[in-house]
């Protein structure tokens, strides 16, 4: 997973559409279009793996955007790594997805209510888990960022690790959607705590963020609201991370 750094497009669907959301809160959202547009347009600047959520089935607890997910894993190629998260509840429907063509599943909610479908799911395809680790005010968050849970983040990416998860997703939601820039220090943390990539997301304004969460140790970073709205291209992003 990850051998080289990667700049990851973010395609994160609310009602059949591309939106990017402030700090994780509905009703902050701006609207850019159709997803399988948006995941053709990331795929053409170059992007070797896109990260789809179901934003409805965070919220709600189950997926809710099926048909659109579907429609961009037949419109782009088995080439390029997808990982999806958003409702994914259960280790069947999670086996269901990878067994589909996703290569990654991230869990959030799941992970956190169930440590042990973690493993479950690895036994099965193993190191296909992103265990998502989304911290507001240090505390690990969850059900579309609306429940604290107590957890440490370092310390929660231990003990999925020891589970067989593949990675973490960490996104900071204090800085989440606002084109504000990045923390390092929360990333670089969860990196020196597990053996496993950790991808960085939440914050990314400009090249220079991009390339800090690179030097922290991150093995990947996902990007929206930043490419969406044009402050630096895909391929600018990834050309200032070649001699990280």
């Amino acid at each position: 997973m990850f051998p080289e750094f990667e700049v990851v497009p973010a395609v994160d669907m609310q009602d059949g559409q591309v939106v990017q959301l402030v700090g994780g809160e509905r009703g902050t959202e701006k609207t850019y279009g159709d997803p399988v547009e948006a995941a053709q347009r990331w795929v053409g600047a170059g992007a070797r793996t896109l990260h789809l959520v179901d934003l409805d089935g965070a919220f709600e607890g189950e997926r809710q955007n099926a048909e659109a997910i579907d429609a961009v894993l037949e419109a782009v190629d088995d080439d390029i790594g997808v990982q999806l998260g958003g409702g994914i509840r259960t280790a069947s429907d999670a086996v269901s997805l990878l067994d589909r063509g996703v290569d990654r599943v991230i869990l959030g909610t799941a992970a956190v209510e169930t440590p042990e479908i973690v493993a479950e799911i690895s036994e099965r395809h193993p190191g296909s888990v992103l265990v998502s680790l989304d911290a507001k005010d240090g505390e690990v968050v969850v059900s579309g960022w609306t429940e604290g849970t107590g957890l440490d983040p370092a310390e929660a990416a231990q003990r999925y690790a020891d589970l067989g998860a593949g990675g973490i997703l960490f996104t900071d939601v204090d800085v989440e959607g606002q084109l504000a820039g990045v923390r390092t220090d929360p990333v670089r943390r969860l990196v020196e705590s597990v053996d496993i990539p950790v991808i960085a997301s939440g914050g990314v304004a400009t090249v220079e963020d991009v390339v800090a969460l690179a030097e922290a140790g991150a093995a990947a970073v996902v990007v929206g609201s930043a490419l969406y709205e044009g402050e630096f291209t895909l391929s600018e992003a990834m050309a200032a991370v070649e001699d990280v």
